[in-house]
Formats: structure tokens, C-alpha cells, sequence
């Protein structure tokens, strides 16, 4: 009787063990990079420009000088052939003497249903910040395929943003 038991005992033991494996990480893919070292491939020039002085990566990013609020549109890409995946939208940013809320914004458009949009309104920067990574997701149902994406830094008050080290990244 008692091997019965040390038997069911360790055969109990050896399933836990065995299902307490790690979880498989998910697969992070880079779909597009922006290193923002030029302006080349930026959508919105206006209140933009090229500060080689600071910078994430040491190679310069760009300055957004905003008067008041703005939405300043950085890249598009697209169409990407994804779907049932999570996009992130990646990117570093540094404030100075913002009044209000900066945030990145990612607009996903869709042939025939429109556009959606994810915001990082949760950890909005403001006032002056050193360099943050910030990032705002977006999920894609089966056969949800972007045909572009678009993505926003927005700035609700007067103020300077850097931009460097733009990301747009698939998770499976």
C-alpha cells in the first residue's frame, strides 16, 4: 500500500513538474525601423526639424517645436500583409517645458471598414522628461490586414519634443 501511494505521489509530482515549463516568449518581429538621423521619410515637416545635438542613439533626432496642441504625422507603412498579430508602435521621446500631454498615436486603416486608432494616453509624458521609451499596441484579429499605418506624436500644449529611435514591430 504505501508503494502505491509513493508511486501516485511521484507520477502526480511529474505532471506538475512537467507542466511548469517556461512559456514559449512571443515572437517579436520588426516590421519597420526609423532611426531618425534625417528627415527623409518624415510626413509633416512643419514645426520640424533635425537636432543633431540631442539624440537617443547619438546620431540626432527630431524636434518638434509646438506653439499649442498638434498632431504631427511621423511615417506611414503599409499595406503589411499581417493579421492576427499585436503591432506596436516603439519610440523614444524627451520633453522640455510641455504644459500638457505628449503621446504616441498609431491609426490602422482597414479597405472598406475605415480607420482605427490606439493612443498611449495611459503614461502621457509632461513638463521636461529625459529620454523615455514609450509604445502604444495595436491587435489584429484574424484577416484584419492594415492596408497602412499611420503613425502620430501628439502634443495637447505648447512645448519641445525629441523623437528618435521610431519602431513599428509585430508580436505573433
Amino acid at each position: 500500500m504505501k508503494v502505491g501511494k509513493k508511486l501516485v505521489f511521484l507520477l502526480a509530482f511529474a505532471v506538475i513538474v512537467a507542466g511548469c515549463g517556461k512559456p514559449k516568449a512571443p515572437e517579436l518581429k520588426e516590421v519597420k525601423a526609423w532611426p531618425l538621423n534625417s528627415l527623409d521619410g518624415v510626413q509633416v515637416k512643419h514645426n520640424v526639424s533635425l537636432d543633431p545635438q540631442v539624440s537617443w542613439d547619438g546620431k540626432g533626432s527630431l524636434k518638434i517645436s509646438a506653439p499649442g496642441p498638434t498632431t504631427v504625422t511621423l511615417f506611414t507603412a503599409g499595406p503589411l500583409g499581417l493579421d492576427e498579430a499585436k503591432l506596436i508602435y516603439q519610440a523614444m521621446l524627451k520633453t522640455k517645458d510641455v504644459t500638457g500631454d505628449v503621446y504616441l498615436e498609431m491609426w490602422c486603416g482597414f479597405k472598406g471598414k475605415g480607420e482605427f486608432f490606439s493612443r498611449a494616453v495611459m503614461t502621457p509624458l509632461k513638463g521636461t522628461t529625459d529620454w523615455t521609451m514609450q509604445i502604444t499596441p495595436f491587435i489584429l484579429e484574424k484577416g484584419q490586414k492594415p492596408e497602412i499605418v499611420r503613425l502620430n506624436v501628439v502634443i495637447t500644449g505648447p512645448g519641445e519634443v525629441w523623437v528618435d529611435d521610431v519602431k513599428l514591430l509585430a508580436e505573433k
